[in-house]
């Protein structure tokens, strides 16, 4: 791909706009719009300068300055929009020294690739997410200093709310149990059409749908899963997924969020990672150890099990993270291994003897996170795990929900906050430094930002549980 291919498609597509996306630190999409005629070949150089001093955990006022260099890789016509409008996913440039602006994610995602090259380990990782998400018929939040609280409405709801006056129809009756909503027909699933349009839709936009059915929460949980791609391919593809999942529901008068725990006493949303490295065409995670895995592949988990309380930081990084991560709940919190049962951190499909299809399933992980960040520091662990030939210990092939207190107290488990996770990322960061793919600032920042933005704001806010606990003290 290059400018000229870019500029090529928005003639025949007739666009008139271009919107160049980028993402802020805690893992949102942003963009700035522009007439078709200011995409010129040299745009592809010399970038769009704009202001970065109010994009979240960016510049500050005196170090606004910043320049969106589009990368020629990753376009399409946005689905939603009312006129022709070409995207195009851009990179945060320093106008300085020209290098990937220090905060940028996607820069720390370009670097991750650049590093494992350097290596001579692999050319290429491969990612593959399954980002679940839920799409409610309605979601109302208020945090004021007198009163707080949310409340959710779902067609499929269990606790049969939604249409149940007489302004919006009859209750049909037909309604997903907590922790039973897994992959029924309709009239159960509501929402089957909705995902076939979101599927078809990512078509549109160059991501190819592989499956898409119903997850096991009530109230409208959903997966949809698309083929996997390099760590920065699929970083950009899950922006695209999570902006036509949003869109596609709110166009429905609905609405999508990926919060990983919204509902209370029910499952919550998770989003495992598949993973493998590859060598030419040669995939490196196949061979005859343990699970068909290769030397290679158990390092990798090596890496990852050991310095998964410093990747939770990023693959698990916000408060409501913790509320899906809870030992005893089917969590994957347990750092084990195993190819026979989901309840370990890391499971090894089995579907398929083919080489090809080997890898691995980091499960930890939730749709909250910033892909770029959240996939480059899995890398970096496994990578440091393949350079130090980190023993990942013996597999946990049983259920690790049914193992006693004497059998579970070795093995070792993620943080129970973000508070700790952040910690964890305080004492174990060297890893991510190699190569310069994570600087000391960029650790720093996301470190302060969760911190000062997130958990302070709410440890300082009384919980309305805690009057039902203890206003009467």
């Amino acid at each position: 791909m290059n400018a000229k291919t870019v500029l090529k498609f928005a003639s025949e597509k007739g666009a008139k706009f271009v919107s160049t996306r980028f993402t802020d630190l805690p893992g949102s999409w942003q963009h700035l719009t522009f007439p078709i005629n200011q995409l010129e070949e040299d745009s592809f150089e010399d970038g769009f300068g704009f202001d970065a001093s109010s994009i979240r955990g960016w510049a500050a006022i005196h170090e606004s300055d910043m320049l969106l260099v589009p990368d020629a890789n990753r376009y399409w016509m946005d689905p939603f929009a009312a006129e022709p409008t070409l995207c195009i996913v851009a990179n945060a440039v320093d106008p300085i020294s020209r290098q990937g602006y220090a905060f940028d994610p996607r820069s720390a995602a370009v670097r991750a690739e650049s590093y494992l090259k350097s290596t001579g380990i692999a050319d290429v990782a491969n990612f593959g997410p399954e980002a679940e998400f839920f799409v409610f018929d309605s979601v109302n939040y208020y945090n004021e200093q007198s009163e707080a609280g949310y409340s959710i409405d779902s067609d499929e709801g269990h606790w049969n709310t939604g249409r149940g006056t007489t302004e919006s129809g009859p209750n049909l009756g037909h309604r997903i149990r907590a922790k039973e909503g897994y992959v029924p027909v309709a009239p159960t699933d509501t929402l089957i059409d909705i995902r076939s349009e979101i599927s078809l839709t990512l078509g549109e936009v160059g991501i190819n749908v592989e499956c898409h059915h119903h997850e096991v929460a009530t109230a409208g949980q959903c997966e949809i899963d698309f083929r996997y791609s390099t760590l920065l391919g699929t970083a950009d593809n899950l922006q695209i997924f999570k902006y036509v999942v949003k869109n596609t529901a709110r166009s429905h008068g609905k609405t999508a969020t990926f919060m990983p725990k919204p509902l209370f006493g029910d499952n919550g949303s998770g989003m495992h990672c598949h993973q493998s490295l590859w060598k030419g065409d040669k995939p490196l995670f196949a061979g005859d150890g343990y699970a068909g895995l290769s030397e290679t592949a158990l390092h990798y988990i090596g890496g990852l099990l050991k310095h998964a309380p410093a990747i939770a930081a990023f693959a698990a990084p916000t408060t409501n993270s913790y509320k899906r991560l809870v030992p005893g709940f089917e969590a994957p919190v347990n750092l084990a291994y195993s190819a026979r049962n989901r309840s370990a951190a890391i499971r090894i499909p089995m579907f398929s003897t083919n080489p090809k299809l080997k890898r691995l399933e980091f499960r930890p992980p939730d749709p909250s996170c910033n892909p770029y960040l959240a996939f480059a520091a899995m890398l970096m662990a496994g990578i440091d795990g393949i350079q130090n030939r980190i023993d990942p210990g013996q597999p946990l092939d049983k259920d690790i929900y049914d193992l006693s207190p004497e059998e579970l107290k070795d093995v070792p488990s993620l943080p129970g906050s973000l508070d700790a996770s952040l910690t964890a990322l305080e004492n174990d960061y060297e890893f991510l430094l190699k190569g310069d793919v994570f600087s000391q600032r960029l650790i720093d920042r996301w470190i302060e930002y969760k911190r000062e933005r997130e958990i302070q704001p709410l440890r300082l806010r009384p919980h309305p549980l805690e009057f039902a606990m203890y206003y009467d003290v």
